[in-house]
């Protein structure tokens, strides 16, 4: 069951339990401020019956005597003062013989609203109950008129114990204890069902504020806050790998800069030590002149190199590595870029093939960037080959974009290594067949290339058999 509803099913049974106990108090109340009636209105008639029972067995016994004798009349109405009743004595004609009030003696009454032989309450402000009863004549024989009872309603109503206050009183308080009962099941549900969880979450995010991101978060029911406690755990988890590959990024780009000062440090101190060589006239004639200023060129552009790599490193880090789109057609611009390359593979004893034919087509490209695109991927193959082995490049035209390929027939990439060669500062782990002797790369060319190829909207991808080369493919599309 959900937390909303069950929240909402205590709720029902609190309000109810409520409502049970206003009802039963506002009953309560209603019931105390009357008096209580009797069964049926047949036990109340008895009861009149018999509080003016006297004064009716007087009044049959003298009904023949009753309008010219005085004594009679004085009798009557002691009887009915006694008792606390009033009589009237009508004839069959409606007119009053008498009346112990003395009222409407002599008097005449309209005996169809009189005369009411079951109960009849007459609203009076006083309080009084009315009822008639017939009058026969001293043989039983005739109705000889009606004697017509005005009594109080203390007089009619049963005097029976009234235990509904003690009743009453046990039923609100046995409601009250259920409805404090349910409210402090409520209260406990409530603490134990969804207080305390969330109280546990906010510790776990205290702990991840720490950096404390081992401690998982579960929680043994699929409810709403089950859902929030598996999606807390999944952020965790995120905020881990996002932590960790901070860290690991990080303490890469100390190694970066520490591995970029040193590979500087030694062509600047070649350099220094050619230019020291100069200044002391080492260098006795033009060709040994010629011949320094050489090595000192190549150290100078090896930390250009390294300069380069950097600068480019820092614009990838922000996100602004400048690629300059232009329409050109494809051949001029690669022909451009494959003949400084052929020579550079050549000299380090390779064999470098050239694409049969380049396609000549119209695209969006940038020069330079593509350069350094091809330039990085056959310097990393010219590492990883031997002397006699091949680099071998192919242009084709495809559907809408521009296929180039790269491919070499030298040791291959390791197993470990292929899921992360596209990662930023990722360098692969040393090959026990490679030479040691060989520079070891700073893990940006190849997240450069991509990143460049993906600027031109395009895609790059590699396949590789260990000891069988290295095969690269990037397109890009056309204008």
């Amino acid at each position: 069951m959900s937390l909303h509803n069950w929240l909402k099913r205590w709720m029902i049974a609190a309000l109810l339990c409520f409502a049970l106990l206003a009802g039963c108090s506002i009953y309560g109340a209603a019931y105390l401020s009357k008096y209580r009636l009797a069964a049926n209105s047949n036990d109340v008639i008895n009861q009149a019956r018999l509080n003016v029972n006297a004064v009716l067995v007087y009044l049959e016994q003298h009904i023949g005597e009753l309008p010219l004798d005085s004594h009679i009349q004085e009798t009557l109405k002691l009887l009915c003062e006694d008792n606390g009743i009033r009589l009237m004595y009508a004839g069959l004609d409606g007119t009053v013989v008498f009346d112990s009030a003395m009222e409407l003696t002599a008097a005449k009454i309209d005996l169809k609203t009189s005369l009411h032989y079951d109960l009849y309450y007459a609203k009076q402000k006083d309080g009084l109950y009315k009822i008639a009863f017939p009058i026969m004549d001293e043989a039983g024989q005739l109705l000889v008129g009606n004697a017509i009872f005005t009594l109080p309603v203390s007089k009619v109503l049963i005097a029976e114990p009234n235990r509904l206050p003690a009743v009453l009183f046990v039923v609100t308080l046995a409601t009250s204890g259920l409805f404090v009962l349910m409210l402090l099941s409520l209260r406990f549900n409530f603490q134990h069902h969804f207080i305390a969880p969330l109280h546990r979450l906010k510790r776990r995010a205290e702990a991840i504020l720490k950096g404390n991101y081992e401690e998982k978060s579960s929680y043994a029911k699929m409810d709403e806050l089950g859902e929030l406690y598996a999606t807390f755990d999944q952020m965790r988890l995120e905020i881990k790998h996002l932590s960790m590959q901070r860290l690991k990024q990080e303490q890469a780009q100390k190694e970066l800069i520490t591995n970029i000062s040193h590979d500087i440090k030694t062509p600047l101190t070649t350099v220094k030590a050619y230019i020291d060589a100069i200044l002391d006239g080492v260098a006795s004639d033009r060709e040994a002149m010629l011949e320094y200023v050489e090595v000192m060129r190549s150290n100078a552009d090896k930390m250009a190199g390294l300069v380069d790599d950097l600068l480019i490193h820092a614009l990838q880090e922000l996100g602004e590595i400048s690629v300059n789109l232009k329409e050109q057609y494809s051949k001029p611009a690669l022909e451009a870029i494959l003949q400084p390359l052929g020579h550079y593979v050549r000299t380090n004893g390779l064999v470098f093939r050239t694409p049969a034919d380049i396609p000549d087509v119209l695209l969006p490209l940038d020069a330079a960037r593509m350069e350094q695109v091809i330039s990085n991927i056959v310097s990393n193959a010219v590492k990883h080959t031997a002397s006699g082995d091949t680099i071998s490049m192919d242009i084709t035209l495809g559907i809408r974009q521009l296929t180039i390929t790269i491919a070499d027939t030298g040791q291959g990439i390791l197993p470990q290594d292929m899921p992360f060669i596209f990662e930023r500062y990722y360098r692969g782990q040393a090959d026990p067949d490679s030479d040691s002797s060989l520079p070891q790369g700073h893990g940006l060319g190849l997240s450069i290339c991509k990143t460049i190829i993906e600027a031109h909207g395009g895609t790059i991808a590699f396949k590789s058999i260990r000891g069988q080369g290295t095969t690269f493919h990037f397109t890009l599309p056309l204008g």
